[in-house]
Parts: C-alpha cells; sequence; structure tokens
C-alpha cells in the first residue's frame, strides 16, 4: 500500500509546476466548497423555512456567474489572471459575511448575497477553466480531473459531517447564528490561504484578443446543447440536497452525515479512473454518471422519506463526479480543436459556454419553482429531479456526437495542416495531445 502511495506521489511531481500548484490551490479552496454548496443554502431554509427563497438565491448567483465571466475578459487586458482567480475565491467569504449580517432573509437581502456568490463563482470558475485548459492536454485531463475529484471527495467527506454536528451541537436558534458566522469566518481565512498560494504559479493571461463572438462552427452548437443540459441538473442539484435533508432528516448533522456516506469508496474509485481511463473511455464514464443520477431521482421520487434521501445521497455522490470527470475534457477538447480551427482566443469559448450553462440552470431552477408555485413544495422536491434525470440521458446521445465529430475534425485539420509543412499549436500544451480524442 504505502509503495503504491510513494508511486503515486512521485506521478504527481513529475507533472509540471503550474500542474501541481493548480491542484493544490484547488485543494485549499475545496475545504470551503462544501459550506458554500450546502450550508449556505441550509442556512436559508432554517431561517426562512421556504425553499423558494433557496432557489431565488441560487437563481441570483446563477444570474452573477455569466455577467462575471464577461467582466473578467475585459479585466485580463488589464490585471492577472492569478490576481482575479484570487479574487474570485475571497469573494465567496465576502458573500457569507453578507448573508450572516442580515436582520431577516428578505429578498433583497438575498438577492445581494446571491449576486456576489455569482461574483465569486463567476470570477473562480472563468480563470480556473482557462488555466485548466491551458496547463493540460487531452492525454492528461482525465488524471488531472480524476485527482481534484480524489480531493475533493475526500474533502466532503470531512468538512460536511463536523460543520453539520458543530452547528447542531450549538443548539438554539441564536447560538446555531453564531455557528454560521464563525464558520463563515474560517472560510474566509481559507480563501486567503488558496489566494496565496495560487500566486506561487507561473500563470499566464490569455493573449489580448477578441473573446466576444456571436457565430460559431456548427460544432460548438453541440458543446452548447450539452452544457444546457448539464446546468439543467445543476439549477436543481445545488440547493435540493440541502432541502431534501432539511425537510426529510432535519437537521445539519444528519446532513454533513449523509453528504459524508459513501464519500472514501467514490473518491479512491474517482481516482483510480482518472489515473488509468484513457480518452476513449470518456463516453462510457459519462453514461454511468447518467445512469446513476437517473437511478438517485428514482429513489428519491419512490420513497421521499429518510432513507430514500439517504440513497439519493449516496448516487449522486458517485454521479456527479463522474460526470464532471468525463464532461470537463470532452468540453476542452472542443475548445482546443474549434480555437486551432477558428484561430480564435480561448477564452471566448470559455465565455460562450457559460451562455449554455446559464439557460440550462434557469430552466432547471424554474422548473422547481413552477412546480412549487402550482403544485406544492413536495411536488418539486419528489418530482422535478424525475423529469431532469430523464432529460439528462439526452446528454449521452449529444456527448456521443461530439466525440465522434470530433476525432473527424481533428484528422482534417491535421491533414490540412500536413499539407502546408507544419501543425500549428502556437506552442499551447494543451493542443500536444489532440491526435487522439
Amino acid at each position: 500500500m504505502l509503495k503504491n502511495i510513494s508511486a503515486e506521489i512521485k506521478h504527481f511531481n513529475r507533472q509540471h509546476h503550474d500542474f501541481r500548484i493548480l491542484v493544490l490551490t484547488n485543494m485549499i479552496y475545496a475545504l470551503v466548497l462544501p459550506v458554500i454548496d450546502i450550508f449556505v443554502a441550509a442556512y436559508v431554509m432554517r431561517n426562512s423555512n421556504d425553499p423558494t427563497k433557496v432557489v431565488i438565491y441560487q437563481l441570483t448567483i446563477y444570474t452573477g456567474i455569466p455577467l462575471t465571466f464577461l467582466i473578467n475578459g475585459f479585466l485580463l487586458n488589464k490585471f492577472s489572471i492569478k490576481t482575479l482567480y484570487s479574487i474570485g475565491m475571497m469573494l465567496s467569504g465576502v458573500s457569507m459575511m453578507v448573508m450572516m449580517s442580515l436582520k431577516t432573509l428578505d429578498l433583497t437581502g438575498i438577492g445581494v448575497a446571491g449576486i456576489i456568490m455569482g461574483m465569486s463563482f463567476g470570477f473562480y470558475w472563468a480563470n480556473r477553466d482557462y488555466l485548466a485548459l491551458a496547463i493540460t492536454n487531452d492525454q492528461n485531463r482525465n488524471y488531472y480531473y480524476g485527482l481534484e475529484t480524489f480531493f475533493y471527495t475526500i474533502i466532503a467527506v470531512v468538512i460536511p459531517i463536523c460543520i453539520g454536528w458543530f452547528i447542531e451541537i450549538m443548539g438554539n436558534k441564536e447560538s446555531v447564528n453564531l455557528a454560521y458566522k464563525i464558520i463563515t469566518a474560517i472560510v474566509f481565512v481559507i480563501t486567503i490561504l488558496a489566494s496565496i498560494f495560487c500566486f506561487r504559479g507561473n500563470f499566464s493571461n490569455p493573449k489580448q484578443q477578441r473573446f466576444i463572438f456571436f457565430k460559431f462552427d456548427p460544432y460548438w452548437n453541440k458543446l452548447l446543447l450539452l452544457a444546457s443540459l448539464k446546468g439543467l441538473a445543476q439549477g436543481y442539484l445545488v440547493t435540493a440536497p440541502a432541502m431534501l435533508i432539511m425537510l426529510l432528516l432535519g437537521k445539519e448533522g444528519a446532513l454533513g452525515t449523509a453528504q459524508s456516506v459513501g464519500a472514501i469508496i467514490a473518491a479512491v474509485l474517482m481516482y483510480i479512473i482518472g489515473r488509468l481511463a484513457k480518452p476513449a473511455h470518456r463516453l462510457y464514464i459519462f453514461g454511468a454518471g447518467l445512469i446513476c443520477f437517473a437511478l438517485a431521482a428514482i429513489f428519491n421520487g419512490a420513497f421521499f422519506n429518510a432513507t430514500g434521501v439517504i440513497i439519493f445521497m449516496l448516487f449522486l455522490l458517485v454521479a456527479k463526479p463522474l460526470l464532471d470527470l468525463a464532461y470537463f475534457p470532452i468540453q476542452f477538447n472542443v475548445i482546443d480543436i474549434l480555437a486551432r480551427k477558428e484561430k480564435r482566443n480561448e477564452f471566448a469559448y470559455i465565455l460562450n459556454h457559460e451562455v449554455g450553462l446559464y439557460a440550462g440552470r434557469f430552466i432547471g431552477a424554474g422548473t422547481f419553482i413552477f412546480l412549487a408555485y402550482y403544485f406544492s413544495t413536495e411536488a418539486a422536491l419528489r418530482y422535478a429531479i424525475i423529469i431532469i434525470a430523464l432529460l439528462q440521458l439526452l446528454s449521452l446521445v449529444v456527448a456521443k456526437t461530439i466525440i465522434r465529430q470530433g476525432e473527424e475534425m481533428i484528422t482534417e485539420l491535421n491533414e490540412k495542416n500536413s499539407q502546408h509543412g507544419k501543425i500549428e499549436t502556437d506552442g499551447h500544451p494543451a493542443l500536444s495531445g489532440m491526435d487522439s480524442l
């Protein structure tokens, strides 16, 4: 066992400097992600007892994200990508401070906190996606995301259960709210540490080129459709687990425990898959994630009780990392191909991709609000996820088409460039492994 661990550490150390720094920076920041994703929604639910406010909070986050992606594109011409990346991480702590300072959770206060959190996610993901694209190639992206997912899932074992029981032990409402404030302060400190570590990297900004386009190659539209289907689930899943656990299990301690059950197995599984899987295996990984997601939805709808929530969370712990492990390399490979074909800034595709995600997120959250308003909260929590899971199965067909067409386009580009006596990679590390998917 120790020999295997030593071998994996040596393999990681063989990766180039920026690869290691980005992984370690994201690992530190991952300590706060369970707080942002789960416990902020639980805080809104606890203090308002209104699931629709949780969804409205999420919608304001989703609105802030694409706007900040756009702002980030302009700011990259003036500021270091490390600075903007760090601002994104630190803003998450600021948003939580705003939320905890509200005496009453009215829609205005929730909206302001949500917009700030959306800006945090916008700066974080816009720069994180570009850096991940820039420092990886198609051959090591499975390993990169497998490694990240391993750390994220291990952290998801420790953080939710510790925070959940810490909040529950505090007891009455006043003490619980104090616990949330203490957690917020810790989050802010961690974001500062992650930001400091980020500056150890030799990260370069994208080339100062035009990054706003309204017309793309038809191939890009297929990825936007896939992004919309991904966003459809995100619009529901970011807040639904917290609402389900608060309603059916009742307390943050149970919430943290449910998040942690089975996560160790999932973490090891994701690392092994990321380490051993080849680009050709991505469609199988993606399909497995979609099936786990569908099973989670079906069990939740069939039982809709404490047992159903536990089963739902167990399947979700496997489904989400499987989907991400396959999705991001597929997305980045499409960007590699089209940036090479259309000779555009990679950030142009990262920005436009967010539009597809936003459309899906809006529809997903809107589906919940519609069912909650016209039927009941129970109907929304019980049946919306089944509708979304069934629609998500279409992603497998779309992904298969994207991968097959990508292989054909790579062949065409290589043949075209070979006729000119060269393959144009402009020294970009992401393009050096494009000969196979």
